[in-house]
């Protein structure tokens, strides 16, 4: 192991054990490399590494905000690292599907028990967007990116919605890639949209298990569709 490795695995630990949370103040730099025994300059680079993560925060100064501490876990950054993860890992088409499946049957049986009307006004929005015949395929890809990611948050739970944004986003450019060499495109994207209202009009008349089922039946659909390597 890396001297700056053993030095991630200690902060990594103290996070885990819950002696590390959220605000709380790391140990400083020459304190940390001593307890450790390792030099100031793979302390340094751990403490890059965790904060390219997201995971803290440093400003320099003497008051009541230096330091370097545990960043807010509601950070960007950790839904754009698992963003890359997922898109670099390859995983196998039917994992996507059901990983899929199994956060967003959830996401629409919670939207249509806590979705406002200004909520569904917006989404619907979207999805009127996505009806326009005029947009191109990269317009297309992205409102329906955002249809996906839309209905997570109109759930309202803060993790479902990171996993989803993370999952959903990293797919957007190997579904645009397949829906290109598509050679019924506009049956396709047809069916898209028209899936898309069944399942926004279900969220919207307040019917989870009906919204549930057509968002599978719609997921299902699209991947047995897509040439996306299986």
């Amino acid at each position: 192991m890396k001297a700056y490795e053993a030095v991630l695995a200690h902060i990594e630990q103290q996070i885990l054990s819950g002696k590390l949370v959220v605000g709380s103040v790391l140990t400083p730099e020459r304190d940390l490399a001593q307890q450790l025994g390792v030099s100031r300059t793979a302390v340094r680079e751990a403490l890059r590494t965790l904060q390219a993560q997201g995971l803290i925060t440093s400003q320099v100064g003497a008051g009541p905000n230096s330091g370097t501490r545990i960043a807010d876990a509601h950070s960007p950054a950790l839904g754009k690292l698992l963003q890359m993860h997922v898109a670099l890992s390859q995983f196998p088409i039917d994992d996507v599907v059901d990983a899929r499946i199994m956060l967003e049957r959830r996401n629409v049986e919670l939207a249509a028990a806590h979705a406002s009307l200004e909520d569904l006004a917006k989404l619907g929005i979207v999805l009127a967007s996505m009806e326009d015949p005029q947009i191109g395929l990269d317009q297309f890809n992205r409102l329906d990116t955002a249809f996906h990611v839309g209905i997570a948050e109109l759930g309202g739970n803060q993790l479902v919605i990171v996993l989803t944004t993370a999952v959903r986003q990293a797919l957007a450019g190997p579904i645009k890639q397949a829906s290109m060499k598509l050679t019924d495109y506009a049956t396709f994207r047809a069916d898209l949209i028209r899936q898309h209202r069944g399942v926004f009009e279900a969220v919207a008349s307040r019917e989870p298990a009906r919204a549930a089922d057509l968002i599978e039946e719609h997921i299902r659909h699209a991947y047995s569709i897509l040439p996306m390597p299986r």
